[in-house]
Order: structure tokens, then sequence, then C-alpha cells
């Protein structure tokens, strides 16, 4: 087995360093290219102007999805319970195929039709006659889990320069913040599609590889298994979890209809009859970055049995620690940079949706209504919140003290259970009403926030199922209770033509 002194104690090595710098100028060179055509309108700066090719929409809705969570979170989670958090996997990749077949189809025919950017545009249109105070409470919710999930993202960023390249994680806080920043600001969302395909590959590539290797090096799967019995027999087993325990794992997947980084990516499709193929692609993307992080996980532990082994006794530094000790230093710089790219890949498209909540659902639907604002302006004026919100974000990243695993998770129930049951009504159930939208969202979030902040509900389950559960009942009986709209029957049909 490696033996760890040392390791990662080198400092900064110039050729990891060439290599990842030349990854964020590609990433940088494709923002510049977007960059004119993100100019021309709101619509292209921020779902592409709807002319997405499947293969980029599949992995930029994957990749943006897992974000650094997957190559920190969950291999120190692998590291920590054993094969035990595989559920975690398991559930957001069952519920993104029933997303990408029938979820997506609908969201993407209403909204070309509605031509509805944003996701508070959907829910707007769909229910006229409360629209103003939908986005209101909507870009609330948004704004308040967002920020909260790209400071998250910052975190991360900071912990991977600190445990790759010896720098201090609150320098890395700042570096991250500001190459997202640029990156973000020139390029808008095509720019972050295609850069998504380019983090996907390297993402894939470390997450395949890396496992390979430790496996062949300790001498086969059966060592790596036999030494984690050794330690503790449940670190083998999957099923070793409680039945509490294996429900908040798979429960991970009910976030997914709900965030709107992911359902983004459903409405800047050029064609909605390209989901079919969009699901394979992004489905085995799904399945092959999940094994691999949790192989990392695994067979660390076998390695590293005491966290005090582990860069500042933290497992979410467990991939860049392999990394570094089985590449060599230009290809550990790329391995830096698919870390990066889990964070850049989701933290570039929060920022573009709390940017559009602000921009299109508030300063241009409320604030300006009736008023034709120029393209120009609206673009310029997202520049500026997406500046105004990285600046938000950075200070809450240093404040914050919760692993990135938790930190994303909070986040990901609270819009899961805002908007995922009632995105899920309004678009399947025709008797929904505006109320029943407001009453849900509200119940969703504020119920996350009251089970987070309780330790005894915390200890139950995880926070995402019960506001899911609550949000889902509060809106089917608010829109009993109330008027349905008297175009249900039309807005049904739209989504089914």
């Amino acid at each position: 087995m490696m033996d760890p002194d040392g390791i990662l104690q080198d400092g900064i090595n110039s050729q990891a360093v060439f290599s990842f710098v030349l990854y964020l100028l590609v990433v940088v060179a494709i923002g510049v290219y977007a960059s004119k055509f993100s100019s021309r309108g709101i619509s292209e700066y921020f779902i592409g102007g709807r002319k997405i090719n499947r293969y980029v929409m599949a992995l930029s809705a994957v990749v943006s999805g897992r974000s650094a969570w997957l190559l920190l979170g969950v291999t120190g989670m692998a590291y920590s319970i054993g094969a035990q958090a595989v559920w975690a996997v398991v559930g957001y990749i069952v519920i993104e195929v029933f997303l990408f077949l029938y979820y997506a189809r609908r969201l993407r025919r209403y909204s070309g039709i509605r031509d509805c950017i944003t996701v508070p545009d959907f829910f707007a249109s769909r229910f006229k006659s409360h629209a103003t105070t939908i986005r209101l409470v909507l870009v609330f919710i948004i704004l308040v889990f967002m920020v909260g999930y790209v400071s998250a993202q910052f975190v991360a960023g900071g912990k991977t320069f600190a445990a790759s390249f010896g720098l201090r994680e609150n320098t890395g806080i700042v570096i991250t913040a500001a190459i997202v920043l640029l990156y973000t600001l020139i390029g808008g969302f095509l720019a972050v599609s295609l850069t998504d395909m380019v983090q996907a590959v390297l993402m894939l590539l470390a997450l395949v590889i890396l496992p390979a290797l430790i496996i062949y090096d300790a001498g086969g799967w059966q060592v790596i298994v036999n030494e984690l019995k050794n330690l503790d027999i449940n670190l083998a087993d999957p099923y070793a979890l409680t039945t509490g325990a294996a429900i908040s794992a798979l429960g991970i997947g009910l976030g997914s209809p709900g965030n709107p980084h992911i359902i983004s990516r459903y409405l800047s499709i050029e064609d909605e009859k390209q989901l079919k193929i969009a699901c394979l692609v992004g489905t085995f993307w799904n399945i092959l970055m999940a094994w691999g992080a949790l192989f990392i996980g695994l067979a660390g532990r076998a390695l590293f049995p005491e966290v005090e082994m582990l860069p500042g006794a933290d497992t979410e530094n467990l991939f860049a620690f392999l990394a570094q000790a089985y590449f060599p230093p230009v290809v550990f710089g790329l391995v830096v940079a698919s870390v990066f790219a889990a964070i850049m890949s989701s933290a570039d498209s929060q920022l573009l949706v709390a940017a559009s909540g602000v921009v299109r659902d508030f300063y241009e639907k409320i604030w300006h209504k009736n008023k034709n604002l120029s393209q120009r302006l609206l673009v310029k004026a997202s520049r500026t919140v997406v500046f105004g919100l990285v600046v938000l974000a950075l200070l809450i990243g240093f404040l914050a003290e919760d692993l990135v695993y938790w930190l994303v998770l909070f986040a990901w129930a609270g819009l899961g259970a805002a908007i995922g049951p009632t995105s899920i009504l309004a678009l399947y159930w025709k008797r929904t009403t505006g109320p029943g939208i407001i009453w849900g969202m509200i119940t969703g979030s504020g119920l996350t926030i009251v089970w987070r902040l309780t330790e005894s509900l915390r200890d139950i389950t995880y926070e995402l199922i019960p506001g899911f559960i609550a949000a889902f009942v509060v809106t089917v009986v608010v829109s009993l209770l109330t008027q349905p709209p008297e175009n249900a029957a039309e807005e049904m049909e739209l989504m089914n033509s």
C-alpha cells in the first residue's frame, strides 16, 4: 500500500500548474467564441436561443447537476460509510431518466410555444392571473438557495486548490470565484453548455482511469474488498444501512425536477424529438461518473483507513490526494482541472439561473412591466447581476463551515422541494391552480429550512423528502379549494400536442 508521507506536501508543481492553466485558457477561449452570440439578447444569454444540440444538452444537464458534490462529496461519503453510498447516486440517475423522456418533452414543448426563457416564466405563463406573485415567490426562493449553492462550489474550489497546489483555502476560494465570474460574464449559456462537454470528458476520464489505477496497484478489486471487510464488515455491504438512511439517500433524486440549472437545459434543446438520444447519452455518463466516484472512495478507505492520513483530515480531499499520488504532474493538473470543471459547470449555470430570476422575472416582468426594454440593456443588466451575485456568494463562502456535501444537499433540497412537485403538477394536472402553486412552493422551501435547522427532525430523514411531500400535498389541497384557471384545458393541450 502507498505511504502517504510527502504526498501533496511538495508544493506547487510547475507541470501540473501548466496543464491546469492550459485547461483554463481553453475554457476562456470558448467563452470568447460564444460571447458574440450570447450578447444578442437574454434568450441567447440564458438558454442559448433554444438551439442547443442534443449531445451538448445531455452532457450539460448531467454535468451541471453533479458539481463538486460528486467528485468531492460522494467520494468522501463512500470513504466514510462504504458501499452504502451507492444509494445516494441511484436515486438521481433513475429520476433523471424520467425527466429526459417525459418531463422535459412537455416542458420544452410548452416553453417553445409560450416563449418561456426561465422557470418562473413557465409558471407565470401557466397561471397568468397569479403571475406577479409567483414570480416574486420564485425569485426569492431561487436567490436564497442558489447563492448558497454557488458558495458551496467556491468552497469546493478552495479545497481543491489547497489540496492540490498547497494554497490557502481562502485564496483558492477567491481564485475560483474570479475564474467563474470572468467566464460566465463573457460567454453566457452557449459558452457554459459548450464547455460542459469538455468538462464532462475530463470528469469521466478522471473518474474511470483513477479508480482503475488504484485497484490495479492494490492487487485487484477483491483485495480492496477484503481490506474493507477487515476494517468494518459493513463498509463492503451496500445493504447495511437502515431503512431511514436508504430512503434519505434515494430521496436525493427528488431534487432533480426542482433545480432550475438542470431544468433550463430542457428549455434549451433545439428539438424535443432529440430528447430520447439525450437520455441515452446523459444516463450513460451519469452511471459511469457515479461508479467512478464510489470506487475512488472505497479504494481510498482501504489504502488510508484513518481520516487523519488525508490532507487536513478531510474526506473531501481524497480525490485530489489520490490523483497526485497516482498520476504524473501533467496529468494531475488535468485531474485538478476535472474537479474545477465540475465546480464551474454548476456554478456558472447556477449564476445564470439566479441572474435570470432577477433580470427577466423581476426587473423586466415586474419592475418594468409593459415596457419594451432593449435586449442590449437586459444583457448588460444580467452581467451586472452576475457580478453582484458572485460577490455575495464569495462572502458566504468565507463563512461556510459545513462540508461541501451538506451545503450542496441543503440548497438542492430547498429548490427541489419548492419547484419539483409544483412543476410536475403544473405539467401533468390541469386542476392545478396559481394559489396551489404559490402555497406549495412556500411550504416546500419553508419546511426544508425548518427541518434542516431542527436536529431532532434532521436525524429522521433528509429534509428534501418531507419538504417535497408536503409541497405536493399542499399544492393539491389548495388547488382543489380554489377556482381552476379558465384556460387549463387549452394549456394542457399545448403540452400534449
